[in-house]
């Protein structure tokens, strides 16, 4: 093996992996589908996108509706990271955060019920999702 071919190989093998984040900040509102289409610019042309786009507006509604209680002073704080395997988006409301308990990714058991299948769509769109320790971040993450 020549000495310029080893060069490539341990570069290679020491290159770090291309990760891009981006900071967004907004205020409380329910007019999301500019932001929306914002958040997902760079996967655009997934597949699956329209699914994507769904989960993420129901997570930016449950912020601003249940965290923020539509508080129009209060901000949403979305971090985007792309990676080569993955896509995230931490979306942070400065409410008082979800209870462990209510953490959960089931239908109401009444099929009449107007609220309660927000967190089962959000799990249906995405393949990880994590909570901070108070609750009030929400960790949406896609395999690439």
């Amino acid at each position: 093996m020549s000495l310029f071919r080893g060069k490539n190989i341990l570069k290679r093998f020491f290159e770090r992996p291309k990760i891009y984040w981006s900071n967004y900040e907004f205020e409380s509102s329910l007019e999301l589908n500019e932001f929306v289409d914002q958040l997902l610019e760079p996967i655009k042309n997934y597949p699956s996108s329209y699914l994507i786009k769904l989960g993420l507006h129901e997570a930016l509604v449950n912020a601003v509706k249940h965290g923020n209680k539509l508080d129009p002073k209060k901000n949403i704080r979305v971090r985007r990271i792309i990676t080569p395997h993955w896509c995230v988006w931490q979306i942070q409301d400065q409410g008082s955060g979800l209870e462990i308990k209510k953490r959960d990714f089931k239908l109401p058991k009444k099929i009449s019920s107007v609220n309660g299948r927000g967190l089962y769509i959000i799990s249906e769109c995405f393949d990880d999702i994590r909570w901070s320790s108070k609750g009030n971040r929400l960790q949406l993450a896609l395999k690439r």
